[in-house]
């Protein structure tokens, strides 16, 4: 028996995933949205979300992706948390050319799933140090986001990890709100190009620390909540190995991110980071299967940009489905 043909496959549970989901929904496809690895996305490990639009007082993030996905839900989207295996084209019958234009996913269960459409909304995952502690402090005091949690340390004592452009980006953005940002590089080399890196240089805010690595997050307990908060950290030396500690409150990751597209490498092309590449209708290099959020966004990483290329990719899958015969 042959599985059943979706008209609408969403992949990711993130802001793009979810929006996609709402458009598909009301234009009537009950698109199946697949939760992935983490349901929700990366908002699920962010506490306030104060740039989000339509929240005049701001919003947790775990709640806003409740709310996103309530709403996909009541307007027809079926949720499932499966996981994808693998990708490819099934092979067509012999007197049935549109089995050619369908894609085949396969479930981790061993189920099977054909689909006219699909939307990739995996997003990327931030790379971290992988210390002791990490997982507690993110969101208390650890980021991976200077751009959407920078607010919170107006006239704090912050510090960036990392020596590439991003990392000289978020110094940036970070010295126009807190008192003072350290640079921690592991190297006294940047791969970050000449003219960011003058930047940060000469900004009166930003001091490097060369050659440093975080040797351990210092954290402090409150009696008020069992949630823990970042305090400091320890620096070690790269080259003689000497320790220092250094007083913060807060410490951003700026060493990249890690974009969730392996999967789908039979549909996709992507760039020499792993992210797919898209047309300005989000469709991917296969007909049909389109892309949205930070698994083809390398610059933005937004909630908000996230939502938008879902939004665009759903209507794009929509109108395919319009203009194919099936």
């Amino acid at each position: 028996m042959d599985p059943h043909i979706e008209d609408m496959v969403i992949v990711g549970t993130g802001p793009a995933g979810l929006t996609a989901a709402i458009y598909g929904a009301r234009a009537g496809l009950s698109p199946l949205v697949f939760a992935g690895s983490q349901p929700g996305g990366q908002l699920t490990t962010t506490t306030d979300v104060e740039n989000f639009p339509g929240f005049a007082e701001g919003i947790l993030g775990p709640q806003l992706m409740e709310n996103m996905t309530t709403q996909a839900q009541r307007v027809g989207a079926r949720i499932e948390h499966q996981h994808i295996d693998a990708v490819s084209y099934p092979p067509p019958p012999n007197a049935a050319e549109q089995r050619e234009r369908l894609k085949q996913l396969n479930l981790t269960d061993g189920g099977v799933i054909l689909a006219k459409t699909v939307i990739l909304c995996t997003g990327a995952t931030a790379k971290t140090l992988q210390l002791p502690g990490e997982d507690a402090l993110i969101g208390h005091g650890l980021s991976t986001c200077a751009t959407c949690d920078g607010f919170f340390y107006r006239g704090k004592v912050v510090a960036v990890v990392g020596g590439g452009d991003s990392a000289m980006e978020e110094s940036l953005f970070l010295a126009n709100l807190a008192q003072k940002v350290y640079l921690i590089h592991r190297r006294d080399s940047y791969r970050a190009s000449r003219i960011m890196l003058e930047r940060a240089e000469q900004h009166p805010n930003i001091e490097f620390l060369v050659p440093y690595q975080v040797h351990k997050l210092l954290k402090t307990s409150h009696e008020s909540t069992a949630a823990p908060s970042l305090s400091g950290i320890t620096l070690r030396h790269a080259l003689s190995g000497d320790l220092k500690q250094l007083d913060i409150d807060g410490l951003f990751y700026a060493i990249g991110h890690t974009p969730n597209s392996g999967p789908f490498a039979p549909w996709v092309d992507t760039d020499a980071q792993g992210y797919v590449l898209v047309t300005g209708e989000v469709q991917t290099k296969t007909p049909g299967v389109y892309a949205a959020g930070d698994v083809c966004d390398p610059h933005f990483k937004q909630a908000i940009t996230a939502a938008g290329l879902g939004c665009k990719a759903a209507m794009s899958a929509i109108r395919y489905l319009d203009e194919t015969s099936w």
